[in-house]
């Protein structure tokens, strides 16, 4: 049975799904393919490298990558993410989706064609950058004559390019919908605005997955709190023991 991963965007609440991830492994389950997008994107390619989720983590602790974000000022964002590149390709050295042990989908949005893409082959760092440039936040990424900005704009949980590839798709989305009391500061408006724009096209993807994993504490947690990832990462990971102890899965069967 052919397993596909599809991870989420969701900026700091990613981190969550490599514990989701080392939970599925401990259960023997093994995915055949894996699409992300944004931070589902990020830690998807590394996971399709083949590197473990808790050095992963670790990775991303070590790194400290917001030191590598440059500011974009006058621009079309506020930041730029392109120094990220050369971190990620410290990595995937060999930066290219084909030489990944699992096939990875990287889902991103043409801002001018108003469309999503979905990259999967050549080369493989710019695109998982551009799927995170989240819009007003990061300046879009030129790429291909492209300019590209966060794959959730359109497609925040991609399973339609692997659907019909897959017996069995597992859907691990961070970005859980609860009712707000009164919201305060920019960065709490920002953030409730992107989920907002992207979660009416979500909830029809889940329908298409055949076990869906969303841990509703991450609602506790916002897009920014990267200091927080090793909590998130034992939030996913204890979310997910819980849901597969409950259901049968294709390692089961």
């Amino acid at each position: 049975m052919k397993i596909g991963l599809v991870l989420s965007g969701g900026g700091a609440r990613g981190f969550s799904h490599l514990g989701v991830v080392k939970a599925l492994t401990e259960r023997g389950v093994q995915p055949q393919i894996i699409s992300g997008t944004s931070s589902g994107a990020l830690v998807g390619g590394l996971l399709a490298y083949g590197y473990p989720p808790d050095e992963i983590l670790e990775l991303f602790v070590k790194t400290r990558f917001l030191q590598y974000v440059r500011p974009a000022f006058g621009g079309s964002g506020l930041l730029r993410l392109e120094r990220l590149e050369t971190i990620y390709r410290q990595y995937i050295p060999e930066n290219s989706f084909e030489v990944l042990p699992t096939p990875l989908v990287v889902a991103a949005t043409d801002l001018v064609a108003g469309q999503v893409i979905y990259f999967r082959q050549g080369e493989l760092a710019r695109p998982v950058l551009a799927s995170c440039c989240i819009p007003g936040l990061f300046e879009p990424l030129l790429f291909q004559g492209r300019q590209l900005v966060d794959g959730g704009v359109l497609d925040n949980l991609p399973v339609e390019p692997i659907r019909a590839e897959v017996d069995y798709v597992i859907g691990v989305h961070c970005n859980p919908f609860t009712r707000q009391s009164t919201l305060k500061s920019t960065r709490d408006i920002l953030m409730r605005s992107l989920i907002l724009a992207v979660q009416s096209k979500t909830k029809e993807r889940f329908e298409q997955c055949d076990l869906l994993i969303e841990a509703p504490q991450l609602c506790d947690y916002t897009l920014f709190d990267l200091r927080k990832a090793r909590e998130m990462f034992v939030l996913g990971y204890r979310h997910a023991r819980q849901v597969l102890a409950q259901v049968p899965l294709p390692a089961d069967l």
